[in-house]
């Protein structure tokens, strides 16, 4: 793949065979970032996986880099009241079932109570392939909506391992103090390794690199050889 002149001039500055410290890589990340933009920062994670094996969780982040999230609430009766309450955006059964057929999509993310899932099932083939389909392995189906809607305004993000066994998830932005991203990552990671499917043998994670949306990858030493500790 040809690169632009600004993206090779960053690449340069960073050493493609070196693992660097987390501090190191993001403050790299930071230094080379070029757009006009405020970039995000992005962690790719490589894990050791099987055909088998399926990792897939949330995360709430210590320092949020997101706007709040338009949050539509699939609830009815006192559950739907509940929803309002606590600052979903929209907030229906049937009638947001219909409209959503219809073509209207201006939501960021969907929270169902467990008994409408039977309905909000039929909308799979739209909100599915959007990646916006309620679903209780992430929180999104559930009868705490107090819960689920403080954390999703907080900017609680999904990840999940792709076919390669790869996670991408942003961490950050590249305006952001080195430390407080860090502290983003820091919470990912751990996250991640509370995911270890049971029967794994060997190493969980394979590699893991950090780059900005425009940005070259930087490689990070993220387990300290034996003879170092």
């Amino acid at each position: 793949m040809k690169h632009g002149k600004k993206y090779t001039a960053a690449a340069e500055k960073i050493d493609a065979d070196k693992l660097y410290s987390y501090d190191e890589a993001l403050g790299l990340v930071k230094t080379v970032a070029f757009a006009k933009f405020d970039e995000t920062v992005e962690i790719s994670v490589k894990l050791n996986l099987k055909k088998s094996h399926t990792v897939r969780d949330t995360v709430v982040f210590p320092h949020s880099f997101q706007g709040e999230k338009i949050i539509l609430v699939f609830a009815k009766g006192d559950k739907a009241d509940e929803a309002r309450a606590n600052g979903a955006t929209f907030v229906g059964d049937v009638d947001l079932i219909e409209k959503i057929k219809g073509g209207w999509m201006d939501f960021d993310v969907c929270v169902a109570t467990p008994d409408m899932m039977k309905d909000v099932g039929k909308l799979g083939p739209i909100l599915g392939r959007r990646g916006l389909m309620p679903n209780p392995k992430t929180g999104t189906v559930t009868n705490d909506l107090p819960a689920a809607i403080k954390e999703l305004k907080a900017g609680r993000l999904e990840f999940r391992a792709d076919k390669t066994g790869v996670v991408h998830l942003p961490v950050g932005k590249v305006s952001m103090d080195v430390a407080k991203v860090n502290e983003n990552v820091q919470t990912f990671m751990g996250e991640l390794e509370r995911r270890r499917p049971a029967d794994l043998k060997g190493d969980f994670i394979k590699s893991v690199a950090v780059s900005s949306t425009m940005g070259p990858g930087v490689k990070i030493l993220f387990k300290v050889p034996k003879d170092k500790e």
